[in-house]
């Protein structure tokens, strides 16, 4: 970041409405060399030898006796197992005019912060009625949200201070509707969730004579970018028309990574202004997963991002000269519309592949830029998309015109039956999509839910249910009382969880009829206890449905954890099958297991995998479900958050997906599991676009060879890795993907990273083996990435697809495999 401006957005010295005035503090020098002088536009240049250097941020004021593995607090006597019988009013859409998310009562907390600053920290903060700010437009607004930004504990330090890890400071910014004048700069930290109210969006108008780069700048300051997690901004206006057309300004900085949020927001620009960006990436080096639900009306570009990956679902832009820049590895564009532009996506810097999905391009000059090389690089992968002229220019040549009725692919394809890579230069192929994954002739896909059709009546607060006290203390069990909730209310209301960490000694059942909605990245359920202890029958943390259930089950803005090392705890299972598309799904919803404050886990696994089967699996999608998944970062941590202890832990799976009537993956990531990331076993029509993967750092020669530390506790859906010699340590790893018994999947932009072995360099490739194929067919799967690792595809023993011979990218990449079409 430019540092004289961020020092300048951040010098707020004017009290407001009883707040203390918040100092200014030093960025730390650790930019690029050549940054510093360069104004935005700016394209961070990738480092194509990078590896994480994780570390955690210090949590100087943790509560050091809240260890709910030792202590747990049993629940008050008077706990019920079901509520007395009481009427319950079906869910009705009655329209409110604002947002119920507003006016409930939010008592949400941080639940492991030191006692002498717990009560004092207020998760929720209105920026209106809490810190004054001027919602006319009149007057400046800024310094007024900015401390409502950085505010900690009344009586503590802020959140600017780099003293709550990355979990221990929770914090939801709510905007209502009007109009906030911005004269600065907004600056977000690890853990800000920055809202609006859906139903009349606020707008945040930068003033005429606007004095930064940035509007908002998402990334925070005092960290790189791949650990700036837990970070949201949703259902706002940004606006940038006051500013002169020329001036060379941008939106909205997202230099962040997983688990994150950038959802339901609309960037105002002057029309084809030459200054000005919607969303830049450009301040260091980024892991990012999914911005969805974006619209942008003018400015030079939509988004012009640099950084490792991403996928941008139902993008819109409108009088914007180029609509999407990218330069990176990977980019898969969902539902993506661009009208009255120049270009609709310049991908000339995407090194591996670009897909584009049921996209269409109206009034513009290309469509996709794009660089031809020659090889197995820069492959794209257009399937559905609308277009008059030019459809795909490469190195300046038109090499496509027109609309795309089925699939056309540039790049390394392996065709039925084929062995080996035919590079083609623009193939028409054909891809049968599965009827029940389509609406309209298009993949389902949707917004996530706010529920702003109904009024706050029928939301309920978990915490706030007379006889059946809930704490998220992180102290107490509180498992009973859940699941009597939950089960009186199924139907009848949403259920809102504060911010807070929910202990859970036995199953969570979800009911059909369920809605459950969190405080986004703040709001987590974990496990404890002996329930959880025995891997050869795992227990489930959160039950959603029962087998043979058609309706209703939804949960947004949730996080699944483990509070002790629980090689016997599965985190989700799902049941139920929605009645339609999106019914039962998951959004804005992530995995972290270790790393974090208020487990064992944290603490007690810096030794060797076997020490530390923390969990069995993250999430196993059964035969009878039928689920939407969107924005999920299944994580088993490499580093920890919230300080410097040891991470080598091993949890079993990563998403075991079995369902046979309808899933949809979008946006997903599985990190670190030790048999595998995805498992596709006896699975049928699922639709996954975008699935981003890393290989446990401790794998590889030196340390456990898979299947340990689970060897003794297979079941039939895992590799035994019998492909391989006994001592055959690169051989002997995670695979990302593992398909098995499975028909009618269409799996668009996998990619597994492998960046070390025991934790240290390798040399070459760290590892032998991606995606694993037995006994199925009808696959379709386009874009698949992979660095440092020997071969791409294995079917039975049989190498298919090498890096080597798809060399490109970040490693190497095949842009088409339907050799099993």
């Amino acid at each position: 970041m430019l540092k004289s401006a961020c020092l300048a957005l951040i010098a707020l010295t004017t009290s407001v409405v009883g707040v203390p005035a918040i100092n200014s503090f030093e960025i730390p020098d650790n930019l690029p060399a050549n940054e510093t002088e360069l104004s935005p536009p700016y394209t961070y240049v990738l480092p194509t030898d990078y590896a994480p250097k994780s570390h955690g941020i210090p949590y100087t004021i943790l509560n050091q006796s809240a260890k709910p593995w030792e202590h747990l607090n049993q629940p008050p006597a008077r706990q019920a197992t079901k509520l007395t019988s009481r009427a319950c009013t079906p869910l009705t859409a009655n329209n409110p005019s604002s947002w119920w998310y507003e006016s409930i009562t939010h008592n949400g907390q941080s639940s492991f912060m030191s006692s002498s600053y717990k009560s004092n920290y207020k998760v929720f903060r209105n920026v209106v009625t809490d810190y004054g700010a001027d919602r006319t437009g009149a007057t400046s607004a800024n310094v007024a949200i900015q401390n409502a930004i950085q505010a900690g504990a009344s009586n503590g330090p802020n959140r600017a201070s780099n003293s709550m890890g990355t979990t221990g400071q929770p914090a939801v910014i709510y905007i209502p509707s009007g109009t906030y004048l911005l004269t600065g700069s907004l600056q977000l930290y690890v853990g800000t969730v920055l809202v609006g109210d859906p139903i009349n969006p606020p707008v945040l108008k930068a003033a005429a004579n606007f004095p930064s780069d940035h509007i908002i700048y998402g990334k925070d300051p005092n960290h790189d970018g791949t650990i700036n997690f837990y970070i949201g901004l949703k259902n706002v206006i940004i606006d940038s028309t006051a500013v002169s057309p020329s001036q060379n300004i941008a939106l909205l900085d997202w230099t962040v990574s997983q688990a994150t949020q950038l959802a339901n927001v609309v960037f105002n620009m002057p029309n084809y202004s030459t200054g000005h960006v919607g969303v830049t990436s450009q301040y260091g080096y980024n892991s990012n997963v999914i911005l969805n639900d974006l619209t942008f009306n003018g400015g030079a570009y939509g988004l012009k991002l640099s950084g490792q990956q991403w996928i941008l679902k139902n993008i819109k832009t409108s009088g914007t000269t180029t609509g999407i820049q990218v330069g990176g590895f990977n980019l898969v564009c969902l539902a993506c519309s661009f009208t009255n532009a120049a270009t609709g996506i310049d991908a000339t810097g995407v090194s591996a592949s670009l897909v584009v999905i049921d996209s269409s391009g109206t009034s513009i000059g290309t469509f996709v830029s794009g660089t031809n090389n020659g090889g197995a690089g820069n492959s794209i992968i257009l399937e559905n998309i609308q277009n008059s002229g030019t459809t795909v220019k490469l190195s300046g040549v038109t090499v496509l015109s027109g609309n795309v009725a089925d699939t056309w692919v540039y790049g390394n394809m392996y065709a039925r039956g084929s062995n080996s890579p035919q590079h083609v230069n623009g193939q028409s192929v054909t891809t049968p999509r599965a009827a029940a994954l389509l609406s309209n002739g298009k993949y389902f896909t949707m917004a996530p839910p706010t529920y702003q059709k109904y009024s706050v009546d029928q939301v309920l607060n978990i915490k706030n249910v007379a006889g059946l006290p809930v704490y998220g203390d992180g102290a107490t069990d509180e498992t009973n009382n859940i699941n009597a909730i939950l089960s009186q209310y199924a139907g009848c209301k949403i259920i809102y969880f504060p911010a807070g960490t929910y202990i859970v000694t036995n199953t969570i059942n979800v009911p059909a009829g369920s809605r459950i909605y969190g405080d986004a990245f703040g709001t987590a359920i974990s496990a404890l206890g002996g329930n959880f202890y025995n891997p050869a029958a795992p227990a489930t943390m959160v039950k959603v449905g029962n087998a043979g259930d058609v309706g209703v089950a939804q949960i947004t803005d949730m996080l699944f954890t483990v509070a002790d090392v629980l090689q016997g705890c599965k985190l989700v299972e799902v049941n139920i099958a929605g009645s339609n598309p999106g019914d039962v799904g998951f959004f804005n919803t992530h995995f972290r297991i270790g790393g974090a404050a208020g487990s064992k886990v944290e603490t007690n696994c810096g030794g060797t995998p076997d020490q530390c089967k923390a969990a069995w699996g993250l999430i196993h999608l059964t035969s009878t479900s039928s689920a939407y998944i969107e924005n999920m970062w299944g994580w088993t941590a490499d580093h920890d958050l919230d300080g410097g202890n040891g991470a080598t832990i091993s949890s079993g799976r990563g998403l075991l997906v079995e369902a046979t009537k309808a899933t949809w993956l979008v946006g997903t990531a599985m990190e670190h599991h030790t048999l595998y990331q995805y498992n596709y076993n006896n699975a049928k029509n699922v639709f996954s676009a975008f699935q981003q993967s890393e290989t446990p750092y401790w794998q590889g020669p030196g340390n456990d060879l898979a299947p340990a530390p689970w060897a003794s506790n297979l079941i039939a859906s895992d590799p035994d890795f019998s492909n391989c010699a006994a001592a055959d340590s690169t051989c002997r790893m995670a695979f990302f993907e593992r398909i098995s018994g499975s028909s009618d999947l269409f799996l668009y932009n996998g990619m597994v990273w492998a960046f070390f072995n025991n934790g240290g360099g390798c040399n070459g490739d760290c590892q032998k083996n991606a995606v694993e194929i037995t006994s199925s067919s009808r696959l379709y799967i386009y874009g698949q990435n992979v660095k440092a690792v020997t071969n791409i595809f294995l079917e039975g023993t049989t190498v298919v697809a090498t890096e080597s011979a798809n060399s490109g990218g970040w490693g190497g990449v095949v842009a088409a495999y339907l050799r099993d079409t």
